[in-house]
C-alpha cells in the first residue's frame, strides 16, 4: 500500500496512537500534518522524525473544539501542499470516573468530552468536505473505542461520546459518498500515555498483564497495532468500504469481563 502524492491530517498526533498513525502514513509516502492542541514539543518531535526519515510533515497547532481552528488547520494544509486526502480524527479527551459514580460527572464534563470527541470530529470533516468533494476523493477515519460499543471505558461520558461517534460515522458515510469514505476504528486497551500518565508505569504494566489474560489473542494493544487498522481504512485496500466500525482489540470484546466494568476495571477500554 502506498500513499504517494496523498496529504493527511492526523488530529491529536503529538503522542500515542496519533503519533503512530502519522509515522505509518508518512512511511508509506503521505505528507502529514501532525496536529496538536498542547503537546507542541512532542508533535514537533514526530514531524522532525518523519522528515529525518525522508518524509514530509509539519506540526500544526489547533484545538478541534474550536471551529475556527479546524478551518485554519485545513487552510494551512492546503497552503502547504494543495490538498487534503485523508483525515484521521484521533483527538480525544476523557475523565477517569467509575461508571457507578453518577455524581462524578457534571454536565460540564459531558459537554467538554462531547465537544472534543464528537463535535471536534464533525467540525474537522466539515472543514475538509468542500476540498475532498471537489477533488473527487477523501478518506475519513474516526478513532472511536469499544467503549462506544460495550459501554465500558474511562467514564460514562467517554463511552457515550464514542457511541455517538460511531453513529455519526454511519450518517456521514451515507451523506458524503461517493467521493468521501467515512469509517471508524474501535480500539480496546492501548498501552500508551493515555494510561501511563494517570496510573504510572507500574499501573500500566498491571493493565498490560491483565489484557494478556483477558483477550483471546493474549496480548495488549499498542499504538502501532491500532495504527495499522487506521491506515488500512484510509488506503486503497479499503476503497469498497464505508460506514464501518472496525474493532481492533485482540478480542477483548469477547470477554465477559469487558461487559461488566467495576471500579477497578473502568479503564478496560480506550
Amino acid at each position: 500500500m502506498t500513499f504517494e502524492g496523498k496529504v493527511a491530517i492526523v488530529t491529536g498526533a503529538g503522542t500515542g496512537l496519533g503519533a503512530a498513525v502519522a509515522r505509518r502514513l508518512a512511511a508509506q509516502g503521505a505528507k502529514v500534518v501532525v496536529n496538536y492542541s498542547r503537546s507542541r514539543n512532542e508533535a514537533q518531535g514526530v514531524a522532525d522524525e518523519i522528515v529525518a526519515a525522508g518524509g514530509e510533515a509539519a506540526a500544526v497547532q489547533g484545538n478541534v473544539d474550536q471551529d475556527e481552528d479546524c478551518r485554519r488547520l485545513v487552510a494551512e494544509t492546503v497552503d502547504r501542499w494543495g490538498r487534503v486526502d485523508i483525515l484521521v480524527n484521533n483527538a480525544a479527551r476523557t475523565k477517569l470516573v467509575a461508571h457507578d459514580d453518577l455524581d462524578g460527572l457534571s454536565a460540564e464534563d459531558f459537554l467538554a468530552i462531547y465537544r472534543t470527541n464528537v463535535v471536534g470530529a464533525y467540525q474537522m470533516v466539515r472543514a475538509c468536505r468542500p476540498l475532498m468533494k471537489a477533488q473527487g476523493f477523501g478518506a475519513v477515519v474516526n478513532v472511536s473505542s469499544i467503549g462506544g460499543l460495550l459501554g465500558v471505558g474511562s467514564c460514562m461520558a467517554y463511552s457515550a461520546s464514542k457511541g455517538a461517534l460511531n453513529t455519526m460515522t454511519m450518517a456521514m458515510a451515507r451523506s458524503l459518498g461517493p467521493e468521501i469514505r467515512v469509517n471508524a476504528v474501535c480500539p480496546g486497551f492501548i498501552a500508551s500515555r493515555w494510561f501511563s500518565d494517570p496510573f504510572g508505569q507500574e499501573g500500566l504494566q498491571q493493565m498490560i498483564e491483565a489484557q494478556q489474560c483477558l483477550t483471546p489473542l493474549a496480548r495488549a494493544g499498542t499504538p502501532e497495532d491500532i495504527a495499522k487498522a487506521v491506515v488500512f481504512l484510509a488506503g486503497e485496500g479499503a476503497e469498497h468500504i464505508t460506514g464501518v466500525t472496525l474493532i481492533s482489540d485482540a478480542g477483548l470484546h469477547l470477554s465477559t469481563g469487558a461487559t461488566t466494568p467495576r471500579k477497578e476495571e473502568m479503564t478496560s477500554g480506550r
